[in-house]
């Protein structure tokens, strides 16, 4: 298989890596990541403590350059989940930063200390390569394992999806075709490092385009405003992040005109609500565009750089991947209407090839054809515009004999003006089979918007049948490290 990141192969002066004031060019990103490549031969699988630092990003290169299987470990996770994941996964040694203190069962396990300024003679490929690489090539193959990411257990222990290194490759080339991604490109980003969104995209997207990426460390607006005033044309984040944003402009102007030199503005995992996109792009002049993808899955969809950035959708399937939408009883639904409600499933390159030690939830993800059933919920435009209404097991709601996706019923809470943060289940009724309810975090908590009024302005909005019922006002929505709401955690006293 061709390289992962040919920019290592004959590293250049140019900068590939930026965390705060510690950066790498290629030719010592290839120098670090090769020394420490040679020291991971034969090691099968190694755990990353995915902090967000530099030796995160020379770890995870280090180990695909090896053709070893990197499992990034969050260092948020607590020790049942990490005892659990090094027992399924068994990583040979963890990688970590010199100073990274590690927890029990993390600290059991042999240690490498990640060296960022390895003095490795590049130019002479001491590796015998003389690739200029300081790593000698990796026999591995398209199907061979790059990556196992855990997803989040929520019916049980975190499941280990195997992304093979031809999914990273398919992916991140159909993201550089759909957003005009090239080696000019500097991103910044404050994403984790131990998902999909933060690594693969944010780091490793990046390196396969010979481009550049600063990490902020810890998103902030003032950071992002800066790395786009001194020149980044990128940046991914999560809705949170962009509510964050969106808030701030009134008071920023400094963050407007920033956001509006920006040649892309990307926001993923999970949807982001169509008042903040209106708010971004009246400030800002620039549209955010959705992408829709799975740890399973990487990346299925996008809004194109050169389509259209349609509020409240991701956009279009990405090259190579296919899409349907099906039926309760799996029969593909095949007219897009707009309001015709069903689960997403892909195939294509893109896809993992299945849960670590698994092989009984693998079978139950795929159709007999190969088809994977994502678990979420969307209707499609006529022109093939993808909108997710949420997830099967959370999101769908069957209400009066209608089948309503929560996402939309956000969407319209979220243009209240009482309604700060909105989410939106379904929970038993003896008439109406589920009656849908909200949990809102009020403007003023002192005088919250009732029921009555919330119904009013979603029946106004969407259809009568769509109104919530019973609302219930909070502090604050339960989140996870990515920003997605917790809906499991939600329920009626």
């Amino acid at each position: 298989m061709s390289s992962l990141f040919p920019a290592l192969e004959s590293p250049s002066e140019q900068l590939a890596l930026r965390f705060g004031e510690r950066s790498l060019t290629y030719r010592e990103l290839a120098a670090a990541s090769g020394a420490l490549g040679e020291r991971l031969r034969g090691a099968g699988r190694v755990a990353v403590w995915a902090t967000p630092a530099l030796e995160t990003a020379v770890a995870v290169v280090a180990t695909l350059r090896a053709g070893v299987a990197a499992v990034p470990l969050n260092p948020k996770s607590g020790e049942k989940e990490l005892g659990h994941i090094l027992s399924d996964s068994a990583p040979a040694v963890v990688l970590a930063a010199a100073g990274d203190e590690l927890p029990s069962p993390v600290r059991d396990l042999p240690r490498i200390d990640v060296d960022v300024d390895a003095d490795v003679d590049v130019d002479a490929g001491d590796s015998g390569s003389g690739s200029g690489s300081g790593l000698a090539p990796s026999a591995v193959g398209d199907e061979d394992p790059a990556l196992v990411v855990y997803t989040s257990g929520t019916t049980g222990p975190p499941k280990g999806a195997v992304i093979p290194r031809r999914a990273i490759a398919t992916t991140l080339d159909a993201l550089a075709d759909a957003w005009q991604w090239t080696g000019d490109d500097v991103l910044v980003h404050g994403l984790p490092l131990f998902h999909v969104h933060g690594l693969v995209l944010g780091i490793l997207g990046p390196l396969r385009r010979g481009g550049s990426v600063r990490h902020l460390g810890r998103f902030t607006t003032d950071g992002v405003a800066r790395e786009l005033n001194d020149g980044a044309t990128m940046l991914f984040g999560v809705p949170t992040m962009y509510h964050r944003i969106a808030q701030a402009l009134p008071e920023e102007p400094e963050l407007a005109k920033a956001l509006g030199r920006a040649r892309l503005l990307v926001s993923g995992s999970a949807a982001l609500p169509v008042h903040d996109h209106e708010r971004i792009a009246a400030a800002t002049g620039r549209r955010v565009i959705e992408r829709y993808g799975m740890t399973e899955t990487l990346m299925n969809t996008s809004v194109r750089a050169d389509g259209e950035a349609r509020p409240g959708t991701v956009g279009v399937p990405l090259p190579g991947v296919e899409l349907r939408l099906v039926e309760e009883d799996g029969s593909p639904i095949t007219s897009y209407d707009s309001e015709t409600v069903g689960e997403i499933q892909v195939r294509g390159p893109n896809l993992f090839t299945g849960y670590l030690n698994r092989p009984d939830a693998t079978a139950a993800a795929f159709t007999a054809d190969g088809w994977f059933r994502t678990g979420d919920m969307a209707v499609r435009e006529p022109d093939g515009y993808v909108r997710i209404v949420g997830r099967k097991a959370t999101d769908l709601i069957k209400s009066g004999g209608y089948k309503i996706g929560a996402g939309e019923i956000e969407n319209a809470l979220l243009e209240h003006p009482g309604v700060r943060e909105a989410a939106v289940t379904g929970e038993p009724d003896a008439d109406l089979g589920e009656r849908i309810v909200a949990w809102v975090v009020p403007e003023d908590p002192q005088s919250p918007p009732g029921v009555e009024e919330l119904a009013d302005h979603v029946a106004r909005r969407l259809a009568p049948h769509k109104r919530p019922r019973v609302v219930h006002h909070l502090p604050a929505l339960p989140r996870n490290d990515m920003g997605k709401i917790m809906k499991r955690a939600l329920h009626s006293d």
